[in-house]
C-alpha cells in the first residue's frame, strides 16, 4: 500500500524516500552535502494528475527547490535541461535541438535520406527502417501535392540553411516558447501538424517547430505533419514569409519609422517583432532584445537607437534644413549646423530619445509623428529665416550676421529649451511625461500654425541684428547656465515668444 502524503512527511516517510533516491538532488543529480537539509517535493505535479504519495516525491537541495519556484519538479528538471541548450549559443533552430538530443543519446538519428514512389494519388515513403504508404492530396491553387502523416523522429529535419540550398526556416526557437509548449502538451493535443517539404531525398520542416521542439523535448518520438512533395520553392519561399510577416499575429501599422527601424537594424528586427513570446513589441524590448543579441551594454544599444532617431529625421526628403548640416561634426561655410549642435539643442529638447515602451502594433505608437513634427519644425526654421543663408556674403552683411547669431551652438541650446516650454504651453502640455516629448503626439495644422508664430518670433528677436561686437557676442563666451540667464535677462523669454 502506498504512503500518502498529508500536509508533511513523517519521519518514517523521509527516509522511504531518501533510500529510495539517495541525498541527491532530482533537479541535477548532484550530491546535497551534509550541511545542507533535504527538502522534498512532487517530481509530477498533483494539479496535473501527480499523486501526493512517496513514490512521487524526490529530494531537493535548498537552492534548486527555492529556484524552481510553483514549478513540480519534474518540469523544473527539464527547464534546466532547456537552459543548459539554450545557453550554449543563440539563434538556435529545431535542426540545433535534433542534434543536441542525437548526440545525448536520447534520440537514435535524425534527418535520414528517404526515397519516394508516387502512384496514382499516392505516395510511399522508405527508409532503412520505415516504409509506409500515404494518400496524397492536392492542393486546388497551385496543383502541389501533399499528405498527412505522423512520422519518426529519425526521417525528420529542420529547413535550415546549408552551404547548398536556402533553407525556408525563418525563425529562431524561443526559449520560454519551447518550455510553454513543452507543459502544455503534457495534458493537450497537437491541434496543428507542423509543416515540412521533401527536398534532397529528406523531410525537411519549415513550420511548427517550436511545437515540434516542445513534442519531442516530452520525449515523443514521432510528429504529426503536413508535408508537400514537389512544390515551387520561390512561391512556397514567398507564402511562408508572409505567414510569418504579413499575417502573423503581431500586425504592424504601416510605419516609415518602423520600415526604417527594419532597414537599419535589419535581421534582429526582423526576428524580434516576430517573436511569439506573448510580449508588446516597442522600441525598449527590441532594445533589450538587441543588446543580448549583440552582447552590448543597454548604453551602447540606445547610443545606436539615437542615431538611428537622428538619421530617420535628417534623411527625410522633406527636411530642407538638413542641407546646412555636414555629414562629419565639422562645420563649414555651407553646412554651419553640427549634428552635435542639433543633438545637444532641437533633438535634446524636442524628441524622446529614449526608446518608448508603446506597443508599435498599436496606435498608440506615435514614433512617425514625432519624427514628422521634428521635420515640421526644421523647416519652419529654415523658411522663416535658414534659407537666406548665404555663405557667400560679406562679413558686414547684417541677415547674415543675425543668422550666424541665431545657429550657434550655446545659442541654439538656451532659445531650443524656450522654444520646447513656449510649444508645451501652447499645446497645453501639463503632464511630465508629455512635456518630456512635445512631438511624440499628432498635432493639429491650428496648432502647427501656432507653434510656426513662435519660431518667427524666436527668429525676428531683435537682439540677433545687433551690430557687430555688441554685447550678445560677449554672451557666448559664458557657460550655458549663464547664457541662458543673459538672454532671458535680455528679452527672450517663453512669454516673449507666445506673444504674450
Amino acid at each position: 500500500m502506498a504512503i500518502t502524503l498529508k500536509r508533511q512527511l513523517t519521519s518514517s516517510e523521509k527516509e522511504v524516500v531518501l533510500k529510495q533516491h539517495g541525498r541527491t538532488c532530482f533537479a541535477t543529480g548532484h550530491l546535497v552535502p551534509d550541511e545542507e537539509t533535504i527538502q522534498y517535493d512532487h517530481i509530477h505535479a498533483f494539479a496535473r494528475g501527480g499523486e501526493s504519495e512517496v513514490n512521487n516525491i524526490a529530494p531537493m537541495c535548498p537552492h534548486h527547490n527555492l529556484a524552481k519556484g510553483s514549478l513540480p519538479l519534474y518540469d523544473f528538471r527539464a527547464k534546466l535541461k532547456l537552459d543548459e541548450f539554450f545557453a550554449n549559443r543563440d539563434k538556435l533552430t529545431l535542426g540545433h535541438l535534433l542534434e543536441h538530443l542525437r548526440s545525448s543519446g536520447e534520440i537514435p538519428a535524425f534527418g535520414i535520406p528517404i526515397s519516394t514512389q508516387e502512384s496514382g494519388d499516392a505516395i510511399r515513403v522508405e527508409s532503412a527502417n520505415f516504409k509506409r504508404e500515404f494518400q496524397l492530396s492536392r492542393c486546388p491553387v497551385t496543383g502541389w501535392s501533399y499528405f498527412y502523416a505522423t512520422l519518426p523522429v529519425e526521417i525528420l529535419a529542420s529547413d535550415d540553411s546549408n552551404d547548398q540550398e536556402l533553407g525556408l526556416q525563418p525563425r529562431y526557437l524561443i526559449p520560454e516558447k519551447v518550455f510553454e509548449l513543452f507543459r502544455h502538451f503534457q495534458m493537450s493535443p497537437v491541434l496543428q501538424p507542423s509543416l515540412g517539404r521533401i527536398v534532397d531525398s529528406k523531410i525537411r520542416l519549415f513550420d511548427g517547430q517550436h511545437k515540434a521542439a516542445a513534442v519531442f523535448w516530452n520525449g515523443h518520438r514521432e510528429l504529426e505533419c503536413k508535408i508537400y512533395v514537389k512544390p515551387d520553392m520561390r512561391l512556397l519561399n514567398q507564402t511562408n514569409i508572409s505567414a510569418h510577416e504579413k499575417f502573423a499575429q503581431t500586425r504592424f501599422y504601416t510605419s516609415v519609422i518602423v520600415e526604417k527601424l527594419g532597414k537599419q537594424f535589419g535581421a534582429d528586427f526582423n526576428l524580434y517583432k516576430n517573436l511569439e513570446d506573448g510580449k508588446p513589441k516597442s522600441e525598449a524590448g527590441f532594445v533589450s532584445y538587441l543588446s543580448v543579441q549583440d552582447n552590448l551594454t543597454r548604453g551602447e544599444v540606445n547610443k545606436r537607437f539615437q542615431s538611428f532617431l537622428y538619421s530617420s529625421i535628417l534623411e527625410d526628403e522633406s527636411n530642407r534644413l538638413a542641407r546646412l548640416i555636414p555629414s562629419g561634426n565639422r562645420p563649414t561655410e555651407e553646412r554651419p549646423i553640427t549634428l552635435n549642435g542639433l543633438t545637444n539643442s532641437l533633438f535634446a529638447t524636442f524628441l524622446c530619445r529614449e526608446p518608448v515602451d508603446d506597443n508599435m502594433t498599436t496606435e498608440a505608437y506615435k514614433r512617425a509623428n514625432e519624427a514628422e513634427n521634428m521635420v515640421k519644425l526644421m523647416n519652419m526654421l529654415d523658411e522663416l529665416g535658414l534659407e537666406q543663408w548665404n555663405p557667400k556674403a560679406p562679413r558686414n552683411d547684417d541677415n547674415q550676421l543675425k543668422l550666424q547669431r541665431l545657429i550657434r551652438p550655446k545659442f541654439m541650446k538656451a532659445w531650443s529649451e524656450l522654444l520646447k516650454d513656449a510649444v508645451c504651453a501652447g499645446l497645453n502640455l501639463r503632464d511630465t511625461l508629455d512635456r518630456s516629448r512635445p512631438f511624440y503626439r499628432e498635432i493639429s495644422p491650428e496648432e502647427l500654425e501656432t507653434i510656426r508664430f513662435y519660431v518667427s518670433r524666436l527668429v525676428d528677436w531683435k537682439m540677433w541684428s545687433s551690430p557687430v561686437n555688441s554685447e550678445i557676442d560677449l554672451i557666448i563666451k559664458e557657460k550655458d547656465g549663464e547664457v541662458r540667464r543673459q538672454i532671458r535677462e535680455k528679452g527672450l523669454t517663453v512669454q516673449y515668444i507666445t506673444g504674450g
